[in-house]
């Protein structure tokens, strides 16, 4: 994927050159992080409770739970545990997940920086609201940390030869250890590019209608040939742009997603108009351009959901996290623009909004995350527990009972851990595990509110939202035989059939 020839030293001397601003750009991002006492972040509280699961199973005291070989979707689960075993897990989740962060914000600043030619420090307003996106808030910690990576090694392959193209396939390994996706994503990414600049002149449009024609076969294939559940995503394909990443915990993210996409797009325009003539500017804008159109087209032509096997967990929220890369396309088309001071003063004031909006959502996650502790704290040490709680029904960011999870560390076992039943993290439960159920269709049952409690579950005691008025409100009940465990309190919405797997 060779083209321009990169001097293995230019990005060391970038910053060398920009370190202080790198230094304090990079202390800024990783504010969310810190402003609370623990990261509201969907599923992350099911990856610390797990990695708390992996020292008891290390020292013998976890029954029916066992670790297995895996080769992806394990990076973070595994710096998590072993921080935590230096530092602690309230100390180990700022530490790794801040790290994460970091790996993400400027590993797509390279990409783009790479991809325009120069810094785009215009977008890093744009690039930190991506970094905490859907795919973050949802807790897709091995996702984004693979993402990230990918971005770099996207980077270095872009225009690298020599020592940044040997530092660029380097990174692959880490890429899959941390999420198959990222590492597709490179793979499919360097194969375009490179046959895109050796086919001669017109030729090179084949690789596009190619690559569309490639998923309109697949989109064909899982629609009407396969055999196993195949669920196709609901909302329409438009409002799958990159910018939906935005759209989190109520309506007032979807307005700020649009009025962001729609800023994008008038700058994106103005500068055509004003660079009808520039040649150089269209030879940058070409490529990205249609990566993002493949892109799109990717996410509106790919199932959301799919169970190759009826006895495993699902595939699920595909869709939904390719967004992340479409997002990251579209701000590689927004670097090629020539920055003026209005775009960044735009883009800053959009993040501003919606750095406050995420302060204040994921507070009320925390106070609700308090009342579960002072809750669990009073079981005696070992006790089962399921919660139904649910997420608002203008909700994006589902998975927030996984804080019940991190709660229970030290304290208790949430029984229907989905993990350990999916087979598709370390973390396994043999039959008849008395910590966690080895069935991914009764984890999914117990917290959406329909499992039918047995006389082999108990004791078991749910932890559930018990007040209209204050969602963040919680109370315990003593499970029975017969009883379902949507009965008690405020029912949660049914999830999506999707457990976030592979994360």
């Amino acid at each position: 994927m060779t083209g321009e020839t990169s001097e293995p030293s230019s990005e060391l001397q970038f910053a060398r050159a920009k370190k202080w601003t790198i230094l304090l750009l990079s202390m800024a991002i990783t504010v969310p992080c810190f402003w609370h006492r623990r990261i509201e972040a969907g599923d992350l509280g099911s990856h610390v409770y797990n990695a708390w699961l992996a020292q008891l199973i290390e020292k013998g005291q976890a029954q029916g739970l066992y670790l297995a070989r895996q080769w992806n979707n394990v990076l973070f689960d595994w710096l998590m545990l072993h921080a935590a075993n230096l530092f602690g897990f309230a100390a180990a989740e700022k530490i790794v997940v801040s790290l994460c962060v970091l790996i993400f914000f400027w590993g797509v600043f390279a990409l783009l920086a790479a991809v325009s030619e120069r810094p785009p420090w215009f977008l890093a307003p744009c690039v930190a609201m991506l970094a905490y996106g859907y795919s973050f808030n949802m807790g897709f910690l091995n996702y984004c940390l693979s993402i990230g990576m990918a971005a770099f090694s996207l980077a270095l392959l872009w225009r690298g030869r020599g020592l940044p193209l040997l530092v660029g396939l380097c990174i692959l390994p880490c890429v899959l250890l941390a999420h198959p996706i990222g590492f597709l994503w490179v793979v499919g990414t360097a194969l375009y590019v490179t046959l895109w600049r050796k086919l001669p002149n017109w030729w090179n449009l084949t690789i596009p209608c190619g690559a569309i024609g490639l998923l309109l076969a697949t989109h064909w294939y899982l629609a009407h040939r396969v055999s196993f559940p195949v669920d196709w995503v609901d909302a329409p394909f438009y409002q799958l742009n990159g910018a939906d990443q935005l759209a989190l915990y109520g309506g007032r993210y979807v307005w700020l997603a649009w009025i962001a996409a729609l800023f994008g797009i008038v700058s994106f325009l103005v500068q055509v108009c004003a660079s009808r003539d520039d040649k150089n500017f269209r030879r940058i804008l070409i490529l990205p351009l249609q990566l993002y159109l493949i892109a799109f087209c990717a996410t509106a032509l790919l199932p959301e959901d799919l169970r190759p096997s009826l006895t495993g967990g699902w595939i699920g929220l595909l869709v939904v996290r390719l967004t992340t890369i479409s997002a990251v396309f579209g701000l590689c088309v927004l670097a090629c623009l020539s920055p003026k001071r209005w775009q960044l003063a735009g883009f800053g004031a959009i993040a501003a909004v919606y750095f406050v909006f995420l302060f204040q959502d994921t507070n009320a996650l925390n106070r609700m995350e308090s009342n579960a502790e002072k809750l669990l704290a009073g079981l005696p040490y070992g006790a089962r527990v399921i919660p139904t709680i649910g997420a608002p029904e203008d909700s994006r960011v589902q998975f927030i009972g996984h804080l019940v999870d991190r709660a229970c560390i030290g304290r208790c076992f949430t029984y229907s851990n989905y993990e350990p039943s999916s087979g598709q993290f370390r973390v396994r439960a043999g039959q008849g595990s008395p910590l966690a159920t080895d069935s991914a269709d009764d984890a999914s049952g117990m917290e959406g509110g329909s499992y039918e409690v047995r006389d082999a579950d108990l004791p078991l005691v749910q932890i559930y939202q018990c007040d209209a008025a204050d969602p963040t409100r919680l109370c315990l009940h003593q499970l029975a035989a017969g009883e379902t465990t949507g009965q008690a309190g405020l029912h949660p919405p049914v999830p999506p059939k999707t457990d976030p797997s592979p994360q």
